[in-house]
């Protein structure tokens, strides 16, 4: 007897840590964030930054504060307004000669790269530098490339509003005001999260409103909350994995869920096949655990189906239509012990 309680005693801390994996996400990674940074062209077309401090005293004290006015090409340049919007003499010259003008100050707008062309322009701009991390590399060919949305659309490189009212908090949702998660101040939030218009989820909802319907329904992933955010699972610059996930087939699930990772000796093919999505919707659900149906035996019967099949061994005593299927196959995600995944 003793012998049994020293040997519980022992593993207690393993199963601790195991009870505490199951439950807590993994930790969140930035996104690899790397530049190619390009050397500003030089001539008689170029004016400098000061010159459009001038007018544009707000973005210019914005675009000072990110990580953009720091970055060298070499010892001697410097990233600035002509970088990314080219060179400014046709423009400032022609604003200045516009005398308030309104006919001539909308074509002296048009002299310059004002990010106000189509999406590929747009964001042709931006992978002049942004093109070598592996988190953005593949934006050419991302769903949200082809469906015409550009870098600036999401991205703001010197946001104005937080010029306005640096110290504004941020509108939260009802869930993450109930789950006390604090709101930064709107320029901090700007500057903190890869210089995003707007917070997560907010900004995704403006397009994807079938996802905020989802995540209002009763049993959903905690991303209203402010404990998770869209980007944990998808990634908006493009990937070959299927709805923009960060990583393959159910790779993005066990990142959090990881007791159900495995490898296991007797494995659910479902999952192996088509994911954690063959029974779960992963936005929201009215069912409980996010199952696609709302009687687990009648998710079972979708596949285990044919009652003269193998894998339908039930047939003759009609178990498959009483209760819950888990209630014997309660392991039922996989199991090193039984091949039906019986507890």
């Amino acid at each position: 007897m003793k012998l049994k309680i020293l040997i519980f005693c022992a593993a207690l801390p393993v199963l601790t840590g195991f009870l505490r994996a199951q439950t807590r996400p993994a930790a969140n990674e930035p996104a690899s964030v790397t530049a190619r940074v390009i050397t500003q062209g030089s001539g008689d077309g170029y004016v400098g930054a000061d010159r459009c401090r001038s007018c544009h005293k707000p973005e210019f004290a914005e675009f000072n504060k990110t990580a953009h006015a720091t970055l060298k090409a070499h010892k001697d340049a410097v990233m600035g307004c002509e970088t990314c919007h080219g060179a400014g003499k046709p423009h400032s010259d022609a604003e200045e000669a516009a005398h308030g003008d309104d006919a001539k100050t909308l074509a002296a707008g048009k002299l310059i790269f004002a990010f106000k062309g189509n999406p590929k322009a747009n964001s042709e701009r931006c992978q002049q530098c942004h093109a070598s991390s592996k988190d953005q590399s593949q934006f050419d060919h991302s769903n949200h490339a082809m469906h015409g949305v550009s870098c600036n659309d999401c991205h703001a490189t010197h946001l104005t509003s937080a010029a306005d009212n640096p110290k504004k908090q941020g509108v939260q949702l009802a869930q993450a005001k109930f789950m006390s998660v604090p709101s930064l101040p709107e320029e901090n939030r700007w500057l903190t999260s890869s210089l995003l218009k707007k917070n997560q989820p907010e900004l995704c909802y403006q397009c994807h409103g079938n996802v905020r319907a989802a995540f209002a329904l009763p049993t959903h992933h905690r991303v209203p909350e402010g404990a998770m955010k869209c980007t944990d699972c998808h990634t908006p610059h493009g990937t070959s994995n299927k709805v923009a996930l960060r990583q393959s087939g159910w790779e993005t699930c066990t990142g959090c869920h990881v007791e159900k990772r495995g490898p296991m000796v007797f494995e659910h093919s479902a999952v192996k096949v088509e994911g954690c999505t063959a029974c779960h919707v992963p936005h929201g659900s009215t069912n409980k655990m996010l199952l696609a149906r709302r009687e687990e035996r009648m998710l079972c019967l979708q596949c285990h189906v044919d009652p003269s099949a193998a894998n339908v061994p039930h047939n003759r005593l009609s178990f498959q239509t009483r209760s819950d299927c888990t209630r014997c196959h309660s392991a039922i995600h996989g199991s090193n012990f039984n091949q039906y995944f019986l507890n």
